[in-house]
């Protein structure tokens, strides 16, 4: 007897599909995002394909030309300098948070993330250097030990990652990780919020390259 899929299960199988081709690139802004050419593709109804495009909506990453047309939405300058204010508000806290609270165990798994970005980072490997980073930063957050700071990141957390995937300074990014470890290891809070700052701004004046080809303002750490 063939198993069958429940309807939540194929939309999110569906969304995470979608969400993951945006943020490496392969969906890209201005693309068009058809319901019926996506059913076909999945192999599934209309139905949950519908939902997935109105949670990729509200997640930021497409958006409604007009009713009858849905495009992937290009990243504006307004997105970037916000997405960056909130990275720079409550990564930095997490930082000064993880400081005194991290563990052994969680600094060890914090170096083998750092030691499988170097492998990436010498491989060139853009996709996994985004999953590992993304990783990263996730296990930090977790450091921190405040599930509210969690929850205010989590809705976006896709957009962030799309951010970051833009940074194609792959070195500098492994080495501003390295600091940032140190600084945490050391058990500083304020060196940590000190390097976690240094780096938030570094990724956002790289990013601002990458999408527009002009400086950002943002003021150096």
């Amino acid at each position: 007897m063939t198993k069958i899929e429940p309807l939540g299960a194929v939309r999110e199988r569906v969304l995470g599909t979608l969400r993951q081709e945006i943020i490496a690139g392969r969906l890209r802004p201005g693309d068009r995002l058809v319901e019926r050419e996506l059913a076909e593709r999945f192999g599934v109804s209309r139905v949950p394909v519908r939902e997935a495009i109105r949670a990729l909506v509200a997640e930021g990453f497409v958006h409604f030309e007009t009713p009858r047309r849905t495009v992937v939405r290009p990243l504006s300058p307004t997105d970037v300098e916000e997405l960056f204010e909130l990275r720079e508000a409550l990564e930095v806290y997490a930082a000064g948070l993880a400081a005194t609270r991290a563990t052994p165990e969680a600094l060890a798994e914090l170096r083998r993330l750092l030691a499988d970005a170097a492998d990436a980072t010498a491989a060139e490997d853009a996709e996994t250097i985004t999953d590992i980073n993304t990783r990263f930063h996730d296990r930090l957050l977790a450091l921190a030990g405040n599930t509210l700071l969690i929850s205010v990141m989590e809705p976006v957390a896709g957009r962030l990652q799309w951010l970051t995937r833009r940074n194609e300074e792959w070195p500098q990014l492994l080495t501003e990780h390295q600091e940032l470890y140190d600084a945490i290891a050391s058990g500083d809070p304020e060196r940590a919020r000190t390097h976690a700052l240094k780096h938030v701004r570094a990724n956002h004046r790289s990013t601002v390259r990458q999408l527009f080809g002009t400086p950002s303002e943002t003021p150096p750490a």
